[in-house]
């Protein structure tokens, strides 16, 4: 069995997808950070992408023990996240444009930020990029396209048919007594008498809280020294990088997971590595 953990739309038949919020036909619905619904030794392979950054630091080290737990000896591991040197690489070259007085670079120097800092900042979905994608046309088109791939461009089509504002639904924190008794009145009266509690600021504390608990977020970001650090101290061996085309999984071409049938890379601003579970294949 090879799995495709947090498959989101990318799926394959071949494969075991699940995700927490199914969205293609025969994907098992599963919350990972609450474990991987597998037996243990059941799986040859197993591949997640862009899933990794969005877990806590704690429990990105208990999601790499429950793949690691899952794979059969001598299976592969697979690993897609952003690639944080190549970010950085990027944002000091663009910055040396701006500084030299390159006017062209300003767009991309506010992009590469971005990049590098909305997803873990944001206090509300998309956040500061959701604001730069709807503009129309973008002003540095191309090269937003070049760091946001396939997956980019269908993401900027459905922002732009998508309303502007979306509402944000919360609950606070009470104590268990009060938790109770409210959680026996209808959701719609609930959640008028949960906001005529609170002040706006502490509503407004709730709704960021919320959200940043909803997994959008990045939590942490990875290089190939610091994800290889994370996998071999969770029991693999012999992490190497891989680009979106290149695997040691047979046939891995032909999954069309990061890259598109046409030969498009899917997310170019990932970068992939592959490890293994020591002991034999069987």
């Amino acid at each position: 069995m090879k799995v495709n953990l947090g498959c989101g739309t990318r799926c394959h038949p071949a494969w075991t997808n699940i995700d927490i919020d199914p969205q293609g036909p025969g994907v098992i619905p599963a919350d990972l950070s609450k474990g991987i619904p597998l037996q243990d030794s059941s799986c040859s392979v197993v591949y997640h992408s862009a899933v990794l950054e969005h877990l806590r630091r704690s429990d990105a080290r208990r999601f790499i023990g429950e793949c690691f737990r899952i794979l059969e000896p001598g299976g592969t591991m697979r690993v897609g996240v952003p690639d944080l040197e190549a970010t950085c690489r990027s944002y000091l070259g663009i910055l040396e444009r701006a500084g030299s007085g390159d006017t062209s670079a300003q767009s991309d120097h506010e992009w590469i930020t971005l990049e590098l800092l909305d997803q873990s900042v944001r206090e509300a979905a998309g956040g500061g990029m959701l604001g730069f994608l709807r503009q129309d046309p973008i002003p540095n088109e191309a090269f937003v396209y070049q760091r946001i791939g396939e997956e980019g461009r269908e993401l900027v089509e459905m922002i732009r048919r998508q309303p502007r504002d979306q509402p944000v639904s919360s609950a606070p924190r009470m104590s268990r007594g009060v938790r109770h008794a409210i959680s026996t009145i209808p959701a719609t009266a609930r959640e008028k008498l949960l906001r005529a509690l609170l002040t706006p600021h502490d509503q407004r504390a709730l709704d960021i809280g919320r959200f940043r608990l909803a997994g959008e977020v990045h939590q942490w970001m990875y290089d190939r020294y610091s994800l290889a650090r994370l996998l071999t101290d969770g029991g693999f061996v012999d992490p190497v990088v891989h680009d979106a085309w290149s695997s040691s999984i047979p046939d891995w071409s032909t999954y069309h997971l990061d890259i598109t049938s046409d030969g498009r890379v899917v997310k170019p601003d990932l970068f992939f590595m592959e490890a293994r579970k020591p002991g034999q294949e069987t």
